[in-house]
């Protein structure tokens, strides 16, 4: 059995909703849910860690009102960062279980620390592009952001706010994280089941060329191809992360998240998909997140997230 290292990091503070912070414990509750893996959790007695945020903040008025709580979620992804980078270090997999998407900028980080030499690919399965920051974001929901910090390109040319000195320190602060600005080139991130975004985010593809396949795509050629049509883009890339946001998938899956988005994945397919590229050894992170149980009275989201965990684990150990 390999390594799996599993990293929780709870925090609502760059959502539009809270409740994403409870998503760990919500996964684990499920994994109760059959005596066949109610003993699942056993595998990360002593390869677990746990990242609280400080989310009594999430109803405070905001200090930064075009990088909502930026200031707290700063020293979340830092810590994210160096977690995740040990990790990567020490295990032969990490998965990280997040609650709103923000963190994935210091998994990003996290990543690009261990390896610092290498070349980063990322697959974004999601509904949204989450290449966003401050300066271009309508929402100044830092969910939106993370692949932001991560580019080294501001998209000034499509900048909608005027932001303050402050919030621009701490946001270049946050772009630091890995010790590189330029954590990826736009160009090696492939999206996947994409189909909300807007046009300061559309300027960013477009510019990059980002390869985009979408749900149509993923049905009429199949799952298993497009996973290695995902491999093939990457090729050149000398390790690959892996961020899926749970609205990725159909909103009859994934009512249990803050941003549902008609026309998504279904379980078996976002299973099917991510079991798939872990088999590629380049990939050595899997992130997860946005699973949040307060939108969903039956935990559907959540036990749909950890069928979809426990199916990764095996073919990591089996790889």
């Amino acid at each position: 059995m390999k390594k799996i290292k599993l990293i929780e990091v709870s925090s609502d503070l760059g959502g539009k909703k809270p409740g994403a912070s409870l998503s760990m414990d919500a996964v684990r509750i499920a994994s109760y849910s059959s005596a066949k893996t109610k003993d699942f959790y056993t595998r990360f007695e002593n390869l677990r860690t746990r990242i609280n945020a400080p989310n009594d903040t999430f109803h405070l008025n905001y200090k930064h009102s075009f990088a909502k709580r930026i200031e707290h979620i700063y020293p979340v992804c830092k810590q994210t960062s160096n977690e995740v980078s040990d990790s990567i270090l020490q295990n032969d997999f990490t998965i990280v279980i997040s609650g709103d998407h923000s963190t994935a900028a210091g998994t990003i980080a996290g990543v690009k620390q261990a390896y610092p030499e290498k070349r980063l690919g990322i697959v974004w399965i999601d509904a949204h592009t989450d290449v966003h920051n401050p300066y271009t974001s309508e929402s100044s929901n830092m969910h939106g952001m993370p692949l932001g910090t991560a580019i080294n390109d501001n998209n000034l040319e499509c900048k909608y706010n005027d932001i303050d000195s402050e919030t621009a320190e701490i946001w270049e602060k946050l772009t630091e994280l890995g010790n590189t600005k330029s954590k990826v080139n736009m160009s090696d991130v492939v999206y996947v089941a994409v189909r909300d975004y807007e046009d300061a985010e559309k300027n960013l593809i477009i510019k990059y060329n980002n390869k985009i396949y979408s749900t149509n795509d993923v049905r009429q050629e199949g799952v298993e191809k497009i996973a290695n049509k995902i491999i093939k883009d990457l090729e050149h890339c000398d390790i690959v992360y892996v961020s899926f946001d749970v609205d990725s998938m159909d909103p009859n899956v994934s009512s249990g998240t803050g941003t549902p988005f008609e026309n998504g994945l279904f379980e078996y397919e976002a299973k099917k998909l991510l079991k798939t590229l872990v088999c590629c050894d380049k990939v050595k992170c899997l992130e997860i997140s946005e699973v949040n149980p307060l939108l969903d009275t039956e935990n559907k989201m959540a036990i749909a997230v950890f069928n979809i965990i426990k199916s990764v684990c095996r073919v990591v150990d089996l790889s």
